[in-house]
């Protein structure tokens, strides 16, 4: 990083909104040289050596918990994961007194998942190791949207000027709002469908965003497509009468996806209700990148990793 100007150190990663298209950037080439890492024998570098982090995790996951945990690890740190179910948060501890807990014993970063939005934002500002947000309720969830346009930009070469459409749940999902700050701020044209009943409207006044009522509008000539899944557990009924009406009408399907662009790239956060959102055929068709993406996401958190603890310097 010796000739960039730009530094994450010491950077608390909330939400890509705090991003510039030039950090984001950065972040993007330093993941390059950490999939190289990960397709070694030996993957083990010394660069978070003597460094040590703490996930904690109040919502389940396997994908993001399981990535940070490598990325910690690959790079030669001491990572020590916390669940709610298996701490003293289930007798009820505070967040505020779980941090403290945390931070006194002199870790220097917290990885924290959160179901209620801006727990994250809260972390930073009561502890002083540096926060990495892995999703706080329906607000964010930065390193996935860093590891979508790291998957993007390896299959296309480039961002700027690319259609993408997102599809599905957008009013539950942290991933598209993330996505949807990522994507804006390097040029990308964004167009969203789903029911009505699950588009947030103030995303119809967003610049560079375009709302479609039927899905088949916005994959018509895209060049990236990415599937939301349907989270059924962050719903109160009634918002879509049955997922079979849901995959007939919204759900990705083979007839669908060739309105898109020839070698367009389907991506999706996981985990996938095959059958609903998208089609079994299509999650595992030549144009899917959904495997890819979760290799990425542990190149794109070793590189958050190394740049908000070192600033990309060996120490």
């Amino acid at each position: 990083m010796g000739k960039n100007s730009v530094s994450l150190r010491g950077r608390n990663v909330l939400a890509l909104e705090d991003f510039s298209a030039e950090e984001i950037r950065l972040v993007l080439e330093t993941a390059k040289g950490m999939k190289d890492i990960i397709h070694r024998d030996i993957k083990k570098v010394p660069a978070l050596r003597g460094k040590s982090i703490v996930t904690l995790f109040y919502e389940p996951s396997t994908r993001t918990r399981t990535s940070f945990e490598l990325a910690g690890k690959y790079l030669g740190a001491d990572v020590v994961n916390i669940t709610a179910g298996t701490s003293s948060i289930v007798k009820g501890e505070s967040l505020r007194d779980t941090l403290y807990t945390v931070e006194a014993m002199g870790v220097d970063a917290i990885v924290m998942r959160h179901k209620a939005e801006g727990a994250a934002a809260y972390a930073s500002k009561v502890v002083k190791p540096v926060i990495l947000n892995a999703g706080d309720g329906a607000h964010a969830h930065p390193s996935q949207g860093l590891l979508n346009l790291f998957t993007i930009q390896q299959h296309k070469g480039h961002l700027e000027g690319l259609k993408v459409a997102i599809l599905g749940d957008v009013l539950h999902s942290r991933v598209a709002r993330s996505d949807i700050q990522g994507m804006r701020k390097m040029g990308m044209e964004v167009h969203i469908a789903g029911p009505g009943t699950l588009l947030p409207r103030f995303l119809s006044e967003e610049p560079g965003v375009v709302l479609h009522d039927r899905i088949e509008d916005a994959i018509e000539g895209a060049d990236v497509i990415e599937v939301l899944r349907i989270q059924l557990e962050r719903m109160k009924g009634g918002l879509f009468p049955t997922t079979r009406e849901y995959a007939r009408v919204f759900g990705l399907n083979r007839e669908r996806l060739g309105l898109a662009r020839k070698d367009v790239l389907v991506l999706h956060p996981g985990p996938m209700n095959k059958g609903w959102e998208i089609s079994p055929e299509v999650a595992y068709c030549g144009n899917s990148a959904i495997q890819e993406e979760v290799q990425n996401g542990v190149a794109v958190r070793m590189a958050l990793f190394t740049l908000v603890l070192t600033g990309g310097r060996q120490e």
